[in-house]
């Protein structure tokens, strides 16, 4: 098997012996901003609306249960750096579960 094929996230499960171990590697995970750009129908959250996940376990206060969900499957590929299908690689667009709703910018926060 060709291993060049895999993203090589410099971690090595091997060596989590315990919670603290598990820990440290959390500090490898980046914060994760996402921002509204577009919003097309009614919505609680309004144009430019922002939030920071510290990672992507959190949920952010005021962020509607649907928008996270569908946010999920995105913070932790934001997180390490996983690259996007966008032109700016680094940079995640997504639209919340609405089929007319809004639309959210997902990139990992400096």
């Amino acid at each position: 098997m060709d291993n060049s094929a895999y993203l090589d996230l410099g971690i090595d499960f091997n060596e989590i012996k315990c919670h603290a171990d598990y820990k440290d590697i959390w500090k490898r995970f980046h914060p994760v901003a996402v921002q509204m750009i577009e919003k097309n129908e009614e919505c609680l959250h309004k144009l430019s609306d922002a939030f920071v996940y510290n990672h992507h376990y959190d949920k952010p206060a005021g962020i509607c249960s649907a928008l996270h969900h569908v946010l999920q499957l995105y913070i932790w590929r934001a997180s390490i750096g996983f690259p996007s299908w966008e032109q700016e690689r680094s940079l995640y667009m997504v639209h919340c579960p609405d089929k007319k709703g809004t639309v959210w910018e997902v990139k990992r926060a400096s």
